[in-house]
């Protein structure tokens, strides 16, 4: 099977205004995903809604694909990079443009997840931890999925999932392994072009996420572990973060 990565690239966010351009160890954010994946996969795009972004992209040598400034998910811009780049590729997998150190073993998990002929999404989880804490486990902006015995994600949600009615919550990270999700997709090309033309689900809009609209119209999601843990940009903070956690592992150039 061909792999392509797209790495969707929005300037106007919401928290962090030109968030790929903000600059971490001397690189751009952008940059550091990029040749994160680079290699990885058979092909990499990043797919980008304004100028400035393309400039810097071609600086460092990326590829890039111009897309909509109106799409509301990345997965909408994904559908419209693929398209612009062409077809020949079986999978897209779907980088988050603000995880600079996602890792070539988070990659190769989501690829093989595609090793099962009937996967159509594929995604990953890491398990939370006793050392994560109680705190990490209940913070809202860290989904967490359930997932039945086939490793098919049952649902996500920004509220801990399962509740144990009989324990105290002290206990619960003991008692049971939690899933964080991690928001690395991949989809099979065909698959991608439906969930793309598909309205927005009531339990999408009431979480706030959007693969509960393809597990509410019936699409399955194979889950990947990864033991990996990564830092997301999502804000400034965050970006203090990762540049604390540059200084500490001096390995990563």
């Amino acid at each position: 099977m061909k792999f392509i990565g797209i790495i969707p690239a929005r300037y106007a966010s919401t928290r962090f205004p030109a968030k790929p351009l903000a600059m971490l160890g001397g690189k751009t954010v952008i940059q550091r995903v990029y040749e994160q994946v680079s290699g990885i996969l058979d092909e990499a795009y990043v797919a980008i809604d304004d100028e400035r972004i393309e400039s810097a992209v071609k600086a460092f040598g990326g590829k890039v694909v111009m897309t909509s400034v109106n799409h509301k998910s990345g997965t909408d811009r994904c559908y419209e990079a693929y398209c612009k780049v062409g077809s020949g590729y079986d999978v897209i997998v779907n980088i988050q443009g603000d995880e600079p150190f996602i890792q070539r073993s988070q990659l190769e998990a989501v690829k093989a997840c595609f090793n099962d002929e009937s996967t159509q999404i594929a995604t990953l989880v890491k398990p939370f931890t006793v050392d994560d804490g109680f705190e990490a486990l209940e913070n809202v902006n860290s989904p967490k999925v359930v997932v039945d015995k086939n490793m098919n994600a049952l649902y996500f949600s920004r509220s801990i999932i399962p509740y144990q009615r009989n324990k105290e919550k002290a206990e619960w990270l003991q008692g049971h392994t939690y899933y964080k999700h991690i928001g690395l997709y991949a989809y099979r090309a065909a698959v991608l072009k439906e969930i793309t033309a598909l309205p927005q689900s009531s339990l999408e809009q009431a979480e706030s996420l959007e693969q509960l609209r393809w597990l509410e119209n019936g699409y399955t999601i194979k889950v990947g572990i990864s033991e990996v843990e990564t830092i997301g940009i999502d804000t400034p903070q965050d970006l203090a973060r990762a540049e604390k956690f540059l200084l500490e592992h001096k390995e990563i150039k």
